[in-house]
């Protein structure tokens, strides 16, 4: 895992068209901007999460139901 760190209104470039934003701080929370091309999808870990269950358990039942 790399560690960096940033100021608000700092900048982190991922490749060459993801950009993270440090856009404010407040005590142990930050607000994140991202920019990214419309076809890279970004969600908050506990939300991806929670899409890859719902994924999983639709295809067992679709599975099932071939049966």
């Amino acid at each position: 895992m790399l560690i960096l760190s940033r100021k608000i209104n700092e900048k982190i470039m991922i490749g060459d068209n993801i950009t993270i934003s440090i856009i404010d701080i407040k005590g142990d929370q930050i607000r994140l901007g991202v920019e990214a091309p419309r076809h890279v999808k970004v969600f908050r870990q506990e939300v991806f999460a929670e899409i890859e269950a719902e994924n999983k358990a639709a295809a067992q039942s679709a599975l099932l139901n071939q049966l």
